[in-house]
This record gives structure tokens, C-alpha cells and sequence, in this order.
């Protein structure tokens, strides 16, 4: 598959404008115009998930919004929240770098790590000034279920999923809400200690993006989710539990580049001494496949993972489109090169190859090769025993690809939570970047419209995650003790 991204190297010109200045209104109105009509031409998911109504509605909003005049944080909020609407976890709209620097100085940030437990918003650092487990209520007169819903859209998901949304509350609540409420010397805390009701309220200072972070590397859920934020060290592992039960933990399918490179080779023979041990112990029946933390990676990491859990021919995806093959708007792109003649290179390479990849039109589309997605074998020593599948909201992007065909075309049962990256498809595969010319405000997404080669079922939902069998929340009691509530789960189901 296509791996190509047009990147931001240089430096960004010196902002016109200060934190607090209002832009003029007809300057706002270009970008948003510039920014919609990119997405028309260039988005292949923009109507996955929405009507043509319904995104002609959102504009219309955002466009009644700057008819005075709007700082950039102001503008930018209006353009996350469509960004955030269309419903791609590959959409990633930015601020100027300079500017969010300077917008995020100082001591402005709430200073305790939070975390999602069954929808309560709970303290996640052991502290003097707010006790580990607290149940926060409100922050400086916000309610918490204000709160989240405002911040929601600071973290894109697939469809109409909000699990996902969690990931991004565990690791950026303070960023988000510096974001949206503007910096802030305090905040005034009401909350009720672990398994009480009582309310209580305090006052606690801000802090630094340092401190904030120190912080968050400190918290005290770090043991059990630590991989869900930070690149694992141990990408992939395997180990016997018991006399009849193995676990397979990958955290990632950032896994070498593409099928060439030593680290996927590495990875693909490890998979295989795996898999010939599983095929030789007639004894272990039960394979629990960890992804929990799998937020993505790259082709074919996925499909070679799975190559060893199918039962039959499979295709990576049933079907894959994108809506161009010579780039709209290039005078907005993001490249890696600075030199103009190098410039029109590396766009002339990008247009080659997506005319190799879709070279056929049909209907406005152009339609993915057969070559490029063949049907692909399950692997001789494969699985043949019992699969549970581990899924989580952080599960995004291949580790969903891998978790649909796992959940869709295996008889695994699948445990866990809903994952953030859908279960019928996504876009996917190659970003792309424009900065809009006025304010900067930079924009990604993917420009692949695939659908996976999954069935229907009655427990899946169009525009929603990947929908367990057996629905498994982490408790408050066993957040307190840092346990792996999904895993001890699966292993009394194995028992039983």
C-alpha cells in the first residue's frame, strides 16, 4: 500500500499577529473557504460518515461565526470542531507553531494527571493537595460533563465513536483545557474523596508545560497503560501463561517501514518461531491476542499478524478509492523539500504513484488496483485453536484494520472496550498536509477511502469502533490497585 507524507521541515515566518489580536473577518473567511474547498476536492471520507446537508450545515455555522472580527484561537476552535465532525481519526488540524509556543508559556496548566474511569473524571497522581482516586466534579465552575463535551473535539476519533476520545482526556486534559478556557493562574477544584460523596473544594495553582508533563510520567496508572502513550520499547512479545493458554501482545505495527526493512523481517520470523511452537504443543488450545495499545503503524505488519490467525483467504481491504491523482490546491501543500525545483520532485513522485496505485476513474473515484490488494493466504502453521482478542479505545488506524478481521472473519471472542478506529472501514494509509494561507493554521488527512474486507454483524455498528463480545471496563477498586481487569477477565473465562 502507499506510504507517502508530505511533511512540515521549515521553520514558520514570524507571526503578524498577537496572542490576543482579532483577525479581520474577510481574512478568516478565505481561509475557511480555502480550507473547505481542499477538503471537498482532496477528502474522500468527507461524506463516510456525514450527509452533504449535514457538512453544508457545519459550514454555514462556522462561516455565521466570523462575521466580526476573531482572534486565532477563536478561529481555530471553529475550524476543529469541523475538523472533529467528519469523523477520521487521520484529521489533525494545528495551530502555528510559533504561536501556540507563546500561547502556552508560563504556569497555565491544570497540574494533576487525569483519567476516564466508567465516565468519571478521576485525579491520577499521587499528590498532597487532591488525593489519588478523587472524583473531580467541576474546575473553576465548569461540570465535568460540560468540560469533556468542550474538549471532546481536541482529539479526533472514527465515526461517531467517543470511547476514543478518553485517550486523548488521559494524556492532554490540561492542554485541552488551557486550549479551550484560556491560560489560568488557578483552579478551583470540587471533588469528593475515593468511595465518598462528600463535596469538597480546592485551590490549586497552575503549572508549567514542564511540570505537566514530569507529571503525567508520573502517574499512577503508569504500570498498566504507559504503552498506550509513549512508542513501547518491547514492540511485540509471547510467552505461555499456562498449560493450555498463550499471550501475544503487539503494541504497535510501527514495525519497519515497509515488507523490505530488517525490523518487519525480525518481526515476521519472530512471528513464525511463535506460531510453528503453537502448532507443535497440541496442549496450549487458547491464544489471547493483546492490542490494547496498538495505535497503528505500517503495511504489512497487520496483514502478516493476522496471516497467522485466519482461516481462510482474506483481502486487507474490500475496497479503496481517493477522489484525485494530480494534487488539488498545491500551492497550499506541506512538503519535505524547501527548493522549489525539488518542490515540484517530490509532488510530480506523489501524483506517479497514486496514478499507479488508482489508476482507474469511475464515477469521480479512482478506484485501488487489484494488484495492490491481492488475496493473501492464512499462514500453514496459522492458529487453530481459541482466539480472545484484547481490544481498547486506544486501538486506531492498522491495529484496527487488524482487530476488525480478526473480530470479523476468525471465531475469536473479543473483549475489552470499543476501539476508536472503526470497524467496517476508515481513511487511511496516505496523509497529506495544506497550511492555510492567512492564519497558517495547518490541516492532515488521510486521503484513502477504504473499506474492510469484514462481514456484517449484529453486533457492529456503521460509524462506530469495533464493538466487543464481552464488554469489559477497568473498575475504580482495581484502577486504585493498578490490576489488568480485561486480562484477568479473559482468564477466568478460559477457566470456566
Amino acid at each position: 500500500m502507499l506510504k507517502f507524507k508530505i511533511a512540515l521541515i521549515f521553520f514558520l515566518p514570524l507571526f503578524a499577529f498577537s496572542q490576543n489580536e482579532k483577525w479581520p473577518a474577510e481574512k478568516l473567511k478565505q481561509d475557511l473557504t480555502i480550507f473547505k474547498e481542499i477538503r471537498e476536492k482532496a477528502n474522500s471520507g468527507l461524506y463516510k460518515y456525514r450527509t452533504k446537508q449535514q457538512i453544508d450545515s457545519i459550514y454555514s455555522w462556522a462561516f455565521s461565526q466570523i462575521n466580526t472580527p476573531k482572534s486565532l484561537i477563536e478561529f481555530y476552535k471553529i475550524v476543529l470542531q469541523i475538523t472533529d465532525f467528519e469523523g477520521s481519526l487521520h484529521n489533525d488540524t494545528t495551530l502555528p507553531e510559533d504561536f501556540e509556543k507563546k500561547y502556552s508559556s508560563g504556569n497555565v496548566f491544570f497540574p494533576f494527571p487525569v483519567k476516564l474511569i466508567n465516565d468519571q473524571l478521576v485525579v491520577n497522581f499521587q499528590n498532597s493537595k487532591i488525593p489519588l482516586g478523587s472524583q473531580i466534579y467541576s474546575i473553576n465552575g465548569i461540570e465535568t460533563s460540560k468540560l469533556l463535551s468542550t474538549v471532546y473535539k481536541y482529539y479526533t476519533t472514527d465515526g461517531y465513536n467517543i470511547t476514543g476520545k478518553s485517550i486523548g482526556i488521559g494524556s492532554s486534559f490540561a492542554k485541552y483545557f488551557e486550549m479551550e478556557y484560556g491560560p489560568q493562574k488557578r483552579f478551583t477544584v470540587e471533588y469528593s474523596l475515593p468511595n465518598q460523596t462528600k463535596r469538597l473544594k480546592k485551590t490549586v495553582s497552575a503549572v508549567s508545560n514542564e511540570i505537566r508533563k514530569e507529571n503525567f510520567k508520573k502517574r499512577h496508572s503508569l504500570p498498566i497503560d504507559s504503552i498506550q502513550y509513549n512508542r513501547a520499547k518491547d514492540k511485540y512479545s509471547f510467552k505461555v501463561i499456562s498449560n493450555n493458554t498463550a499471550l501475544l501482545s503487539v503494541h504497535t505495527f510501527v514495525i519497519g517501514r515497509n515488507a523490505k526493512h530488517k525490523e518487519h523481517l525480525a518481526y515476521k520470523k519472530y512471528l513464525d518461531s511463535c506460531f510453528n511452537y503453537l502448532s507443535k504443543n497440541n496442549q496450549i488450545k487458547n491464544l489471547i491476542v493483546d492490542v490494547r495499545n496498538n495505535g497503528g503503524g505500517t503495511d504489512p505488519n497487520d496483514i502478516v499478524t493476522f496471516s497467522y490467525l485466519a482461516e481462510k483467504p482474506f483481502r486487507e481491504n474490500a475496497s479503496a478509492y481517493v477522489n484525485f491523482q494530480k494534487i488539488p490546491f498545491a500551492e497550499y501543500l506541506v512538503y519535505e523539500e524547501t527548493e522549489p525545483q525539488k518542490k515540484q520532485e517530490e509532488k510530480k513522485d506523489f501524483e506517479d504513484e497514486l496514478k499507479e496505485e488508482f489508476p482507474k476513474s469511475e464515477n469521480g473515484k479512482y478506484i485501488q488496483d487489484e494488484k495492490f490488494n491481492p488475496l493473501l493466504q492464512a499462514e500453514k502453521n496459522s492458529f487453530k485453536g481459541q482466539i480472545y482478542l484484547l481490544i481498547s479505545p486506544r486501538i486506531a488506524s492498522a491495529g484496527s484494520l487488524f482487530a476488525s478481521l480478526v473480530a470479523g472473519n476468525t471465531k475469536g471472542i473479543v473483549i475489552g472496550e470499543e476501539t476508536m478506529g472503526g470497524y467496517f472501514g476508515h481513511n487511511g494509509h496516505t496523509p497529506i498536509e495544506y497550511e492555510l494561507p492567512n492564519t497558517k493554521i495547518k490541516t492532515q488527512f488521510s486521503i484513502v477511502n477504504l473499506e474492510q474486507d469484514v462481514p456484517k454483524k449484529p453486533n457492529q455498528i456503521f460509524g462506530r469502533g469495533i464493538i466487543p463480545d464481552y464488554e469489559v471496563k477497568q473498575t475504580f477498586e482495581d484502577f486504585m490497585k493498578n490490576r489488568d481487569t480485561q486480562l484477568e477477565y479473559t482468564l477466568k473465562l478460559i477457566e470456566e
